[in-house]
């Protein structure tokens, strides 16, 4: 009987696990950013919050989604995680090839981008104990909203601009392919 009501338990845990994930997800939906040209590959896994008329980026005291100088996941629902299959170097930094976790330090005129060496967390169970890199990037700022977060890329002439977009916000990453 005891051995019963385990299962029953263990059952009912794991049907709330994928309830709760599905009822997330229809919020901000999964989607894959991904680049490849001259042997270099490059894919982002992420989640598209959407605007829905709020304060994205600003001051924590206005109630902004996204404060200034906090660490954001660059998403919604679990890390987002990026992933390279050579070494590159990423705003001024080298990088193994590898996969790794990616956040951003959103400021009011750069930002930061993290590469953590922990994947597989929600996006609110960030360690810096486990950061690869920080380095500042510049941002753009556009005249059209962007309704939901995006990633892309922009060819460069010596690599690539991963691109984070959001609201009227653009972030640039430079990376370029270690040869």
């Amino acid at each position: 009987m005891k051995k019963l009501l385990l299962l029953g338990i263990i059952v009912g845990v794991v049907i709330a696990f994928i309830s709760f994930r599905s009822y997330t997800k229809s919020f901000s939906p999964e989607a894959v950013a991904e680049y490849e040209q001259n042997g270099l590959q490059i894919r982002v896994n992420y989640s598209r919050p959407a605007k829905k008329s709020r304060l994205i980026f600003g001051r924590e005291q206005d109630n902004a989604l996204v404060p200034y100088d906090k660490v954001w996941r660059a998403g919604a629902n679990e890390a987002t995680i990026i992933q390279f299959n050579r070494d590159v170097t990423v705003a001024g930094e080298l990088v193994k090839a590898g996969t790794y976790s990616l956040w951003t330090i959103p400021g009011p005129a750069k930002w930061k981008v993290v590469l953590n060496k922990e994947t597989g967390q929600w996006g609110t169970d960030y360690n810096d104990g486990q950061d690869l890199m920080r380095q500042e990037v510049n941002i753009r700022i556009r005249p059209e909203v962007a309704e939901l977060f995006t990633v892309y890329f922009e060819d460069q002439p010596r690599g690539v601009h991963m691109v984070l977009r959001w609201d009227q916000t653009e972030a640039i990453v430079p990376i370029t392919p270690n040869y």
